[in-house]
């Protein structure tokens, strides 16, 4: 399976069902009262961490998702049913942000949920319209329609060990010795095109090593495919430098300067982060350990084709990894509710006013304007928030067209007479 580490989707929550406008009818019951049941509320999209997911690829391909609506009320005071939800598995780690690139959720471990896309209210039914002085109200509220979201998801793997290193350092080859996982290896730049998962057991014990593709001078402003992949090692408890000892055009001393540098210049937190230095390919490139030795005595050499050094090199990583995961607390998942603001205001458009606030729109969405009850209803619900009001110091006229939600009609205040509204 391909491994896609970005995605960017479309989200569509179910619709509520309409509301039923009915009378309780039997025989010696000529006026049994209203009796319509309310609708059902629409299904969200909800997204949940699970581990059967490893990749966001999936997503990509079929970025339209969808929930069902709700029922429609009936009579017999008969709710509609509940749309179903619908449940989007991600693999644990995936981030997610909207439009505005606003952070949303971090869905960092196994079962961590996000609601995506909340499912539309249901409207109510006529029966919920009945008071002593209203007893029967002929009209029922329609649904609310569902949220609608683009989002863009982004994969940051949850590895204990991260491998840093140059194109060719030896990453994927110390992968392959160390663990079961297999990654393409050749000698050419950027054979490693996504990061590689491994596990790693020393004795009891065991953790996940990830070979993230090479990076570059320059990576952390999009050079090479480091930049891609650098938010990869953010979760890593324990970084490892890898050296080429055999490179030919840099100095293999200078790499962990260098490979520090464009950590610090992505996030400086990881320039700090517990770390390994290992030079690899000691078979072929043994002349070279010595002055790499002078600057970091603590490197460790190794082969990963020969197998030297591996059995000190895992010993390490085992203590270290323990060390490193008691100092660096686990990635904790969280979500973020971003209110935003619901005060009604009026805004001035071409040929006309935009009443906005979803207050004032949700109560026209519902409401049936082919019944003129339900409009009477409508207005005094405006006029109640003060979108009358609104209007008329923004200087709205009587026959302006007003927008509210996706009506439009033309304004008409109310007459005010010397002992108030008419």
């Amino acid at each position: 399976m391909s491994f896609v580490d970005e995605a960017k989707i479309q989200v569509l929550a179910g619709a509520g069902g309409d509301g039923a406008a009915s009378f309780h009818s039997e025989p010696y019951k000529p006026k049994g009262g209203p009796d319509g049941g309310d609708g059902g509320d629409g299904g969200s999209v909800i997204m949940r961490a699970d581990n059967s997911v490893g990749t966001l690829l999936d997503l990509r391909d079929h970025p339209h998702i969808k929930a069902t609506r709700g029922g429609h009320g009936l009579g017999k005071r008969r709710h509609g049913a509940a749309g179903e939800d619908r449940i989007v598995l991600v693999p644990p780690g995936t981030v997610v942000h909207d439009e505005a690139d606003v952070l949303l959720a971090d869905l960092a471990g196994v079962g961590d949920e996000f609601v995506a896309a909340q499912g539309g209210r249901g409207g109510k039914g006529n029966a919920r319209f009945a008071t002593a002085t209203r007893r029967a109200p002929a009209f029922s509220e329609k649904g609310e329609s569902g949220q609608s979201r683009t989002l863009r998801l982004e994969l940051r793997l949850l590895a204990d060990v991260g491998l840093v290193g140059f194109p060719n350092a030896g990453k994927s080859t110390l992968v392959s010795r160390i663990s079961a996982a297999r990654p393409k290896i050749a000698d050419y730049p950027f054979t490693t095109l996504v990061p590689n998962l491994g596990v790693v057991r020393v004795g009891e014990e065991s953790f996940v090593v990830a070979d993230i593709p090479g990076l570059v001078p320059g990576a952390h402003e999009g050079k090479g495919l480091g930049h891609r992949f650098l938010r990869h090692v953010g979760r890593a408890a324990l970084l490892v430098f890898m050296i080429d000892l055999t490179a030919q055009d840099r100095d293999p001393a200078q790499d962990v300067e260098v490979l520090r540098a464009e950590l610090d210049a992505f996030d400086p937190e990881l320039a700090s982060r517990p770390s390994l230095i290992v030079a690899s390919k000691i078979d072929a490139g043994r002349e070279s350990l010595d002055e790499v030795a002078s600057r970091h005595p603590e490197v460790i050499p190794i082969s990963a084709v020969t197998g030297e050094g591996i059995d000190d090199l895992l010993r390490r990583l085992g203590a270290d990894v323990a060390g490193a995961r008691a100092s660096i607390p686990q990635p904790v998942g969280y979500v973020r509710h971003v209110v935003l603001p619901d005060a009604v205001r009026v805004e001035r458009e071409e040929t006309g006013w935009r009443v906005r606030g979803k207050r004032a729109e949700r109560a026209v969405e519902v409401t049936d304007m082919d019944n003129e009850e339900a409009v009477a209803r409508l207005q005094r619900r405006l006029l109640s928030m003060g979108v009358e009001r609104l209007l008329d110091e923004a200087g709205a006229l009587a026959g302006d067209e007003v927008r509210i939600g996706g009506i439009e009609f033309e304004y008409e205040p109310e007459e005010v007479s010397e002992g108030g509204p008419a």
